[in-house]
């Protein structure tokens, strides 16, 4: 019996503690975690639709970029992060080239390359939607030597055709079809 008094001694504290993280519907109360450093952007075409969301999450190995999309085309599109946070229909080259802090070639396949902002494809179903998730490894947002989320901000593009991983220095992907700016949250 006197083995069972430390034991709710040190269960009390435990359960104390667990009560605090939970709120009274049984859901998890996240108020007082710290939450990671994170930009979203609402994805816009040039008439104004909305098109999908980005979200940047920084994490402790680099930049996790998850993107969804919808009203695309069928079939594969380029997804890159561009240099500046600015989406000026209808072309939407005021967001630049890609974020290439490292001053590198495009693309993946590219033996001087990679951009920090070369991602993979985005391939659309028949419904026009589709998503991709991607690790910018070493990146960040506001910190260290080369930060996404510089004095003019970066924004996140949908091309209206494949990146070819190789190209520089967009990898014949054609057009932007959306565009959405990186705003700190």
């Amino acid at each position: 019996m006197i083995m069972k008094k430390p034991a709710l001694v040190f269960t009390s504290p435990f359960l104390a503690f667990l009560a605090a993280c939970v709120s009274g519907d049984g859901s998890m109360n996240n108020a007082g975690l710290a939450s990671a450093p994170s930009s979203s952007a609402p994805l816009l075409s040039a008439d104004g639709s909305r098109r999908g969301d980005a979200t940047v999450t920084e994490t402790a190995t680099g930049l996790h970029v998850a993107v969804r999309a919808t009203g695309l085309t069928p079939g594969v599109h380029a997804v890159h992060i561009h240099m500046t946070g600015t989406c000026t229909p209808p072309d939407f080259t005021s967001a630049g080239g890609h974020w290439n802090p490292m001053g590198r070639q495009h693309g993946k396949d590219n033996p001087a390359g990679m951009h920090m902002g070369d991602m993979p494809n985005l391939t659309a179903s028949s419904d026009g939607s589709g998503q991709i998730e991607y690790l910018i490894p070493g990146g960040t947002l506001r910190t260290g030597a080369h930060p996404l989320l510089d004095a003019d901000g970066a924004a996140v593009v949908i091309h209206a055709q494949a990146d070819d991983n190789k190209t520089d220095p967009a990898g014949n992907a054609g057009g932007r079809i959306a565009c959405g700016i990186l705003a700190a949250n």
